[in-house]
């Protein structure tokens, strides 16, 4: 308890000091660097969906305050920006549209589903249960960095080369998780694939070909950023690194694989899928059949 306690307050320190660190010269609102006010605001949320989920112990409006956080951190962006220029309008629409997608995705799966099964334990504890709404700030503000960055700095032009790139990394990214989520969706809502694992469409070319966009469209966003940055500003490369670590080491897909070994691990169709697919990056050539 005594580690926990605190610890919702270092990571709430830590992330304010990252918005100082990357803040664009002179941008300040109301004697506040212009990223530090969007990140506290961004953890504020937090704060109030923690209130209500604890009240109400449930975890239901988890990810909507998450893809909500990321649509006021981009609007506020615009909002405290000095100019707002079609640059900065594509930037902010980038977040905005995967952050919408997502967020209605997540609500209406958990609204079918009934729970998420990742909090059965940690909403029994009140800290634990804070420290994973306030890493959610955390992940907010660090992903959203780049583009936050990007949409509020002065005095630079972008580079409309790197920007176009970013872009079309992005709409690649983002198309490759919306068809990934869909396909899954009607495979589990199939009665005939119940108890199955889904091996068609682009999730026979990888196991988790929805994190792959995932990845791919926050890598995209940062490369659209790039060339506004400056000094520390390029610590915001955390924004794709961060979502590639959380996606590849701790929640996304080592969980998934824990449950898929526990569900299908005898299922010799199981291990020939495990066994021709590989983990994220789709093989262009030379790809093995079992």
């Amino acid at each position: 308890m005594a580690l926990k306690a605190p610890l919702p307050l270092i990571l709430t320190t830590a992330v304010l000091l990252l918005g100082l660190l990357i803040n664009p010269v002179d941008q300040v609102i109301a004697g506040w660097p212009a990223i530090v006010f969007i990140f506290a605001v961004v953890m504020v949320l937090q704060a109030v969906g923690f209130t209500h989920a604890w009240l109400q112990h449930t975890e239901r409006l988890y990810d909507l305050f998450g893809s909500l956080s990321f649509v006021v951190a981009v609007v506020l962006a615009l909002a405290l920006a000095p100019s707002v220029s079609l640059y900065s309008m594509v930037m902010a629409a980038m977040v905005i549209i995967w952050a919408v997608r997502l967020g209605s995705f997540l609500l209406l799966r958990i609204i079918d589903v009934g729970e998420d099964r990742r909090f059965r334990s940690i909403k029994q504890s009140f800290w634990s249960f804070l420290t994973i709404w306030t890493l959610q700030g955390v992940w907010v503000c660090v992903t959203s960095s780049a583009a936050l960055v990007a949409i509020t700095a002065s005095g630079r032009s972008p580079d409309w080369l790197l920007a176009t790139l970013g872009a079309a990394l992005w709409f690649a990214g983002f198309v490759l998780e919306v068809i990934a989520d869909r396909q899954k969706q009607r495979f589990r809502t199939n009665p005939a694939n119940t108890g199955q694992f889904i091996c068609s469409g682009v999730w026979a070319l990888c196991r988790h070909p929805n994190y792959l966009g995932e990845i791919v469209l926050w890598t995209g966003i940062f490369i659209a950023a790039m060339s506004m940055l400056a000094g520390w500003q390029f610590l915001t490369v955390l924004s794709p690194v961060l979502v590639a670590v959380l996606l590849t080491k701790v929640s996304g897909i080592p969980a998934l694989a824990r449950r898929g070994t526990m569900r299908w691990g005898d299922d010799p169709a199981y291990q020939a899928y495990l066994a021709r697919t590989p983990l994220l990056v789709p093989r262009l050539f030379g790809a093995r059949r079992p």
